[in-house]
């Protein structure tokens, strides 16, 4: 993850004088699901505490608990002269481009969606190369080559990844995909009883390997699939030694990197805005591979692995974006 911040597209940078730590004032503030939810929000947190832990500058940070709460509590950091202030989740978007433009001095950085504007940077990932890499590892590993990607909210970003898993998938040999949503409301993100229900029933199809892009309601299909002698692939944060040995692997964003960049070199005063696009090339995605799943992740899926990722940092294999069409080419 160390080359996060090469991955520049359309970015510029605001040069300001260096804070002193006791002027720099940062906040974070977490979508839906809650800052512990093991994946996407405890990634931001993460690289929250990272930075903290190192310079000894203390944050802000809040939890959602509903969707009407955003633009109070953006509004409640920036009036306390909070500074950068991050957004983790897409769903950040329309509050944040009303909001951005009553506080010109306030710099705001959003991760998973684009808001234009002059004091707003804006961080995105190229999900779909990651998940079409576990996708290939999904399909080497599946004794019945039939997979399942569980999405959480029904929205494109989260289309996103299920594409580039199905492309993956089929890629690496498997015969079918399941895809399933588990809603079309936030609360999609925090329903672990569903994520475990839905996990089931594509078990019951003939699926043994199960990839999740759900926040906390995977956090029941990861344990479905352990519970069932199958094999779950973790999102965002590294979900391997949740249930080790049952979690093939993870698909990784740089979530807690990118958190840690932002309040780092605001910090230095090198604030960024625009919008910078992190895949596989820059180190935004990738797999997790530790002492949890070592022995689920052979040398030919490593070596396949490797191929596809060097195919794809080359331009050779381009996976393809569900956001650029809302349409994915690899699903029947």
């Amino acid at each position: 993850m160390k080359r996060l911040l090469t991955g520049l597209f359309a970015a510029t940078m605001l040069t300001m004088p260096a804070l002193a730590q006791d002027d720099y004032q940062p906040a974070v503030i977490y979508d839906l699901g809650g800052k512990f939810d093991k994946s996407f929000n405890e990634a931001a947190y993460n690289g929250a505490q990272k930075f903290a832990d190192e310079t000894g500058v203390e944050f802000r940070d809040f939890e959602l608990q509903n969707d009407s709460q955003r633009e109070q509590a953006l509004r409640r950091f920036a009036d306390d002269e909070n500074n950068p202030i991050v957004m983790a989740g897409f769903a950040w978007a329309s509050v944040l481009e009303k909001v951005a433009p009553d506080y010109p001095d306030t710099h705001f950085v959003v991760i998973d969606t684009v808001v234009e504007q002059p004091n707003v940077g804006s961080i995105v990932f190229k999900e779909a190369e990651g998940s079409y890499i576990v996708g290939v590892l999904a399909a080497m590993a599946s004794k019945s080559k039939t997979v399942g990607f569980i999405g959480g909210m029904d929205v494109p970003l989260i289309r996103k990844f299920g594409c580039g898993f199905v492309g993956g998938a089929k890629a690496g040999g498997a015969t079918k995909v399941l895809y399933t949503m588990t809603g079309d409301t936030p609360s999609a993100w925090n329903d672990p009883t569903k994520g475990g229900e839905i996990a089931r029933s594509q078990f019951d199809q003939g699926s043994d390997v199960v990839y999740h892009a759900a926040g906390g309601t995977g956090i029941g299909v990861l344990q479905a699939a352990a519970d069932a002698g199958k094999l779950g692939i973790g999102v965002d944060s590294n979900q391997n030694g949740l249930h080790p040995g049952k979690v093939l692997t993870s698909m990784v964003k740089g979530v807690d990197t990118a958190v840690y960049d932002a309040l780092k070199t605001g910090q230095a005063g090198e604030f960024k805005t625009g919008v910078t696009n992190l895949g596989l090339k820059e180190g935004g995605v990738s797999y997790a591979l530790d002492e949890n799943n070592a022995a689920l992740i052979t040398d030919e899926m490593k070596v396949k692995a490797e191929e596809i990722q060097a195919q794809i940092v080359s331009g050779e294999l381009v996976v393809h974006d569900y956001m650029t069409d809302n349409k994915c080419p690899y699903q029947d």
